[in-house]
């Protein structure tokens, strides 16, 4: 059973759910813009704390478009925090997976409400399964390029947007330059909520794929039809199935990102006071 939700109806504009959305968390707030918005997927979430001074948490129920998050380690809130540089950080703690069936529109609804507040850069980052051997839990990537394996797309009727630099050059050498050891890496979107099986993740290793996991791809390309620019980085929380020897848990990948966290953490909040 769906919580009801306006994106539902499928005659609702989704733009203006989310610009409904924005005025919301402009009336909850009183900050009538942001600049910049970070969507936390696991491992990541401390980096709230880091990049500046929260000065509204609303409960993301609170604003039109929003659900409840279904999974454990996601906080379910919407945070405005005071840069340094005095600009506005719109950190979205509330991710809506494919997987849970809601729609793609649900999915992407985060993405376009950072845009409709007035932001022009998207940061978005995940815990995810490593195709390389080298990379070890906890290891931070960034995603260089991805492969949409849901078969689905946020972009709806004939709307034709180039995603050839999707996730920008220049942030991703902004992210070098603070940290020149950064690897890069292919991200492929599967559906979900199972693992990858082994031929699986060969299947995205021989296509081109390094990194696997569950979100990210479908909100990148809903940022890119909305004009922002978008930084993607994974946190490897483990080694995809058939790579590493032992089964894989929801449980590592939660243990993984804790014990990642404060470096991972510290290193975002620094790119985001490059920006």
């Amino acid at each position: 059973m769906h919580d009801a939700n306006p994106l539902d109806d499928p005659t609702a504009d989704p733009f203006e759910v989310a610009a409904a959305a924005a005025a919301k968390i402009a009336e909850l707030t009183g900050v009538q813009r942001h600049d910049v918005a970070l969507t936390l997927g696991s491992g990541w979430g401390r980096a709230a704390e880091l990049i500046g001074e929260t000065t509204h948490t609303l409960a993301a129920t609170e604003v039109p478009g929003f659900s409840k998050p279904a999974l454990e380690g996601h906080a379910g809130t919407l945070r405005s925090v005071l840069l340094p540089s005095g600009r506005r950080a719109l950190v979205i703690g509330a991710r809506t997976h494919y997987y849970e069936g809601h729609g793609v529109r649900r999915v992407v609804h985060s993405v376009r409400t950072a845009a409709a507040t007035g932001a022009t850069t998207m940061i978005l980052t995940n815990g995810a399964g490593g195709i390389k051997e080298h990379w070890t839990p906890g290891t931070p990537v960034l995603i260089s390029d991805h492969l949409n394996l849901t078969a689905d797309s946020p972009l709806e009727g004939a709307t034709f947007i180039d995603l050839t630099d999707l996730y920008s050059q220049r942030l991703r050498d902004l992210a070098h330059s603070i940290a020149p050891g950064l690897d890069e890496g292919v991200y492929c979107q599967f559906r979900g909520p199972h693992y990858e099986t082994p031929a699986e993740v060969q299947m995205a290793k021989t296509i081109g794929g390094h990194i696997v996991g569950m979100s990210t791809a479908l909100e990148a390309i809903a940022a890119r039809q909305a004009g922002m620019e978008v930084l993607g980085m994974s946190l490897i929380t483990n080694l995809a199935a058939g790579i590493q020897q032992t089964p894989l848990s929801h449980a590592e990948v939660i243990e993984a990102g804790q014990a990642a966290e404060p470096v991972i953490s510290a290193l975002l909040a620094k790119i985001v006071a490059a920006l």
